[in-house]
């Protein structure tokens, strides 16, 4: 049997990856978090079960215990939980108590480790999401202009430094000009911020990249419907997002909505 486990926290991503991976005949597995991870996962998973944040033993045990060597994350945490009730086990008090710095990487990267230790290991999941991670392209019949092409290219040298610095993914660019960059805020206040600073008429061209060393392992950058209607709310003429490297959840409803308000989507190579 194909066995794949998937570590399903919140939003689309999860039941995404769930019903992909099935349909490539994976047989999927899901460790779905209580307070998090939406109840639709019992339907788009072959075999769930639930565990509270910070019980990492019982995580493992899910997939160790069904004989799953090869495992997947998709969708996060709310922050909030991360404090709220929190009963780590012995094995994840051992995780935190060795950890000099605690970001997202170093903690994912260190249960990853104590995973592997158990004989799964965490994948990349781009291989199981199908063309829900878009090749290089345009993706809707709004084309970018040659002004707009020029601010791409301007966007992704831009972007692509500011991610590196670990700050944003998302910038936002008019006729060359940097009119916002992602911060604490995310994605989608700072795609409607640059908007404004756009002008009354709009225009904006955003970009939203991965990282030069993201680990697909533990995040892919995502575009949403919530995406578009902050582009839309921006004014936002094209949204390029990084080829092979991003992923759009519910495809469909996102260019259907791309399309039915004039925004143009450009899937492109970040090395151009």
């Amino acid at each position: 049997m194909n066995l794949l486990g998937i570590i399903a926290g919140n939003g689309e991503f999860p039941l995404i990856l769930a019903r992909t991976a099935r349909s490539q005949g994976c047989h999927v597995v899901a460790a779905a978090f209580e307070g998090e991870t939406s109840a639709e996962i019992e339907k788009a998973a072959d075999e769930v079960d639930w565990v509270r944040i910070g019980q990492l033993n019982k995580l493992i045990q899910v997939f160790t215990s069904r004989g799953v060597t090869r495992a997947v994350m998709a969708g996060g945490i709310t922050p909030s939980n991360l404090f709220k009730n929190l009963s780590l086990d012995v094995r994840m008090i051992a995780i935190a108590t060795r950890l000099k710095e605690r970001n997202a990487e170093t903690i994912f990267g260190a249960i990853a480790a104590e995973m592997a230790k158990d004989g799964v290991e965490l994948l990349d999941s781009r291989p199981f999401l199908g063309d829900a991670v878009p090749k290089a392209g345009c993706l809707t019949r709004r084309k970018p202009t040659k002004e707009e092409e020029n601010d791409i290219n301007f966007g992704l040298r831009i972007a692509k430094e500011v991610s590196r610095l670990d700050i944003g993914q998302t910038v936002v660019v008019r006729r060359g000009t940097v009119l916002a960059v992602e911060g604490f805020e995310g994605s989608d206040e700072c795609i409607r911020r640059g908007g404004v600073l756009a002008g009354d008429k709009g225009g904006a061209v955003v970009v939203k990249v991965s990282k030069p060393n993201q680990d697909f392992r533990f995040d892919i950058p995502c575009v949403g419907v919530r995406t578009i209607e902050s582009c839309v709310a921006g004014r936002v003429a094209v949204l390029a997002i990084e080829a092979g490297s991003s992923l759009l959840l519910d495809k469909e409803k996102v260019l259907c909505g791309a399309e039915k308000h004039g925004l143009g989507i450009v899937a492109t190579e970040a090395g151009r």
